[in-house]
């Protein structure tokens, strides 16, 4: 095998996210496009600063108009469903998905036979919107089961697995980010459904060499981690072998001895290094191995939103500071949008970054950018 320099894999693994190097503006064309790059976006439903899907997609092509997600889905460009988490897709990744549709065909992923907890509502959901076109699970009676894990009512947990399941689709979000359900039928164009799924094993392969493709650089463990596939490296290796066996993929030694890397096959290594200074949504594709961040970026990820506060290090809503091809500080935000402001509640530095004024401008871009991307007024530190 090959080997591959951890500054030349930092740099591979940067680009490779096609982050946009300065503010611009963007159409839905580039957001479908966008989301295609990436094989997926995650969706969050936090707003202390923004949607991190909004975030995420900023970031690569610019700030673009709001509702442009929902138009996506709603016009069967784009679809929401069950990836790294829950994600944005090309609708055109529908038939690769219909071995997961169809394990929660009788289950779903979380709270397992819904349809048997509830007989007969399955079909008058079904029925109603059929009748009634898109709705949400605002527009369904009930109450939420006492003890329930996020207090969702009886029609949200069918609804929740007819999407699961592929009976419903997502095709839009209102406020409150509540999902918008509909009949597949009447979103996605009819080549889509009408497409054989392939079996399993042929959709994973499928799924690693795109998880590759989209990275740049990933080791086994982190395609894996990137689809949260079952089984971790155990079930990758097989397919990164035959990938490799077949010249689509290569595998690449790393100067630091830690597991191999696998890249597309004629990938170019030496690269010009990304220019972008942005603040990452803390979900970006970037980060979602640890372990492959940490050892590539030298960035140990912190999620702390779920921590009470005493035992935050670095605060709430944190989003890390992407400087050309390194991680250079993490900054606590919050938008204040009755006031108009995007205020920095505090900036680290990373160990070993020096202050600089160059420094002070890249944050300065890229709080900017992010304000803009909000639609916020101003910056207020």
């Amino acid at each position: 095998m090959s080997t591959v320099s951890l500054p030349a894999l930092r740099r591979l693994v940067v680009s490779a996210q096609g982050y946009a190097p300065r503010a611009r503006r963007a159409g839905a064309d580039e957001v479908e496009a966008a989301i295609a790059r990436a094989s997926c976006i995650q969706l969050d439903s936090i707003s202390t600063v923004e949607r991190s899907h909004r975030v995420a997609v900023s970031a690569r092509v610019g700030v673009y108009p709001a509702g442009t997600v929902a138009q996506l889905l709603g016009q069967g460009h784009v679809i929401e469903y069950w990836a790294h988490e829950a994600c944005l897709l090309p609708a055109d990744d529908w038939p690769l998905f219909g071995w997961v549709r169809e394990k929660f065909r009788t289950h779903h992923p979380w709270r397992g036979d819904v349809r048997a907890r509830y007989p007969g509502l399955a079909e008058q959901v079904l029925q109603a919107i059929g009748e009634r076109g898109p709705l949400a699970s605002r527009d369904f009676d009930g109450a939420a089961r006492k003890g329930a894990m996020w207090g969702w009512k009886p029609a949200k947990e069918i609804l929740e697995a007819l999407f699961s399941a592929g009976e419903l689709v997502i095709a839009g979000r209102v406020s409150g980010f509540q999902r918008v359900y509909d009949l597949p039928e009447r979103v996605l164009p009819r080549h889509l459904l009408e497409t054989p799924a392939p079996a399993e094993r042929d959709a994973v392969r499928e799924l690693v060499l795109r998880a590759v493709r989209a990275r740049g650089a990933l080791t086994e463990s982190a395609i894996a981690e990137h689809w949260r596939l079952r089984g971790g490296v155990a079930r990758v290796r097989p397919h990164v072998d035959a990938l490799v066996a077949s010249g689509t993929l290569e595998r690449l030694q790393v100067e630091d001895g830690g597991p191999p890397v696998m890249v597309e096959a004629g990938t170019e290594l030496d690269g010009s290094p990304p220019s972008a200074a942005l603040l990452l949504s803390p979900f970006d594709n970037l980060l979602w191995d640890r372990a492959f961040a940490r050892r590539v970026l030298g960035f140990e990820h912190l999620i702390e939103v779920f921590k009470p506060a005493p035992q935050r290090r670095f605060g709430y809503y944190v989003m890390p500071l992407l400087w050309r091809d390194r991680i250079v500080g993490r900054a606590d935000l919050k938008s204040e949008r009755r006031t108009g402001a995007l205020v920095v509640k505090s900036f680290h530095r990373e160990p070993g970054v020096r202050p600089s004024r160059a420094l002070d401008e890249a944050l300065e871009r890229a709080l900017q950018r992010l304000r803009k991307t909000i639609g916020l007024e101003r910056v207020e530190r």
